[in-house]
């Protein structure tokens, strides 16, 4: 299964035409039978996790091809050179888009597995993905406790890049993040005494109404993101 991320850069005097993108493109993706998955994406800091963190200059597209079609890399050539794709690249300044393919994915995603993981050996960088539908009720404490994490987040070493993405303004957020390979992330995860400290509040507390955590190998980076 391969697992596409479009990350695309605009001028603010474009942000219109993203928006419209944002809300129009759904239906399209829908209709594409190549396509097993997609999410359109905000992205942001990340830092709190608040509206204000949001970054209305870059915007994303993650899609999961279909893996009933064995030919993954037509597939990805197809949908690569398809309207949607042409359309933002005809008023974004710059575009990003990673190859990634799973390792490993635990959760849900509006309800789906949408990560098909094939057991691989991989040595290389690795893509990690954090999402989670946060309950309306424990929407303040969690963003109490946010910045302690991305602190230690930030300083961890192996770790290349780090993005807050976003469904909506408020409630449906997540990370994505780039290492140097799969031990700097492990070191992350669960030596960070903020992050473990995190996890703990989030398992008795019940922050989360649904989360997924999912781990790709990255085999392909074309492009570099200006203003994470």
């Amino acid at each position: 299964m391969i697992t596409v991320i479009y990350i695309w850069e605009i001028h603010t005097h474009q942000l219109l035409k993203a928006i419209w993108r944002m809300a129009m493109d759904r239906r399209s993706l829908k209709r594409d039978s190549s396509v097993a998955f997609f999410k359109l994406l905000g992205t942001g800091s990340g830092d709190t996790f608040t509206p204000g963190d949001a970054n209305p200059r870059v915007w994303a597209l993650l899609v999961t091809l279909d893996p009933k079609n064995q030919n993954n890399q037509n597939n990805l050539i197809e949908f690569d050179s398809s309207k949607l794709v042409t359309a933002w690249r005809k008023f974004a300044h710059n575009e990003v888009r990673l190859i990634a393919s799973p390792l490993s994915s635990h959760g849900l995603w509006s309800k789906q597995q949408p990560f098909l993981v094939t057991k691989q050996e991989w040595d290389g960088k690795i893509l990690a993905i954090t999402r989670a539908r946060i309950a309306w009720r424990q929407n303040l404490k969690f963003w109490r406790a946010v910045p302690p994490v991305i602190e230690s987040l930030r300083k961890s070493p192996g770790l290349e890049l780090a993005i807050g993405i976003g469904e909506a303004p408020i409630g449906l957020q997540g990370t994505l993040s780039i290492w140097r390979d799969s031990e700097s992330l492990r070191e992350f995860a669960y030596k960070s005494a903020a992050h473990t400290a995190v996890i703990k509040r989030t398992e008795l507390a019940q922050w989360y109404s649904e989360e997924l955590f999912a781990r790709f190998a990255l085999l392909e980076i074309r492009g570099l993101l200006t203003q994470p």
